[in-house]
């Protein structure tokens, strides 16, 4: 007896068909091609970085080693080597290092940060004399009030002989100082 076209339809169960939909994840060309792409900034973000930034990085040593060795080439040969570090970079879990990454850029963001707040206190200082004095030491009760007085009295002087500012920069210093001992 042969079966009749609907009846092989009645030896499938319903839901076997929609399974195999939900487990495919269509994946355009696109989309393969802008990871790509991303990972390859990740791998050229790490080559631009130094020796010290790039030992904070959780890295393998394959890994490693084709960033270090990028490092050290030129021109077609470092786009060759780039390509390879994103393609390794493929087969890791790269949250980890976008992690660290993004550390180590927030860091250096807050040191500029607070470089600028340095220099705008050092001026308002120069400028104002004694009368900005108070601001620092609310902002920092351990600062030496005479050595800011007298460190304020030597800029001003430099300032009007047009001389160099060997004492802001000695104040700039001495405000870093402290804001690092702050915890």
């Amino acid at each position: 007896m042969t079966k009749q076209p609907e009846d092989w339809l009645d030896d499938v169960p319903d839901n076997e068909n929609e399974d195999d939909d939900d487990d495919i994840i269509w994946v355009s060309k696109s989309e393969i091609k802008r990871d790509a792409e991303e990972l390859k900034r990740l791998g050229l973000e790490m080559v631009e970085l130094g020796k010290n930034a790039l030992d904070k990085i959780p890295l393998d040593e394959e890994l490693r080693a084709a960033i270090e060795l990028a490092q050290k080439i030129k021109k077609e040969g470092r786009r060759r080597q780039l390509q390879l570090i994103g393609k390794m970079l493929r087969n890791r879990d790269v949250e980890p290092i976008r992690q660290a990454l993004d550390k180590l850029k927030n860091r250096h963001n807050q040191q500029v940060a607070l470089f600028h707040k340095l220099e705008m206190l050092r001026d308002r200082l120069i400028e104002e004399g004694d009368d900005a004095v108070p601001e620092v030491l609310k902002l920092w009760p351990q600062a030496d009030r005479q050595q800011l007085r007298s460190l304020i009295r030597n800029a001003k002087k430099e300032k009007e002989g047009n001389k160099p500012p060997k004492s802001a920069r000695l104040i700039f210093q001495y405000l870093r100082e402290l804001a690092e001992e702050q915890p």
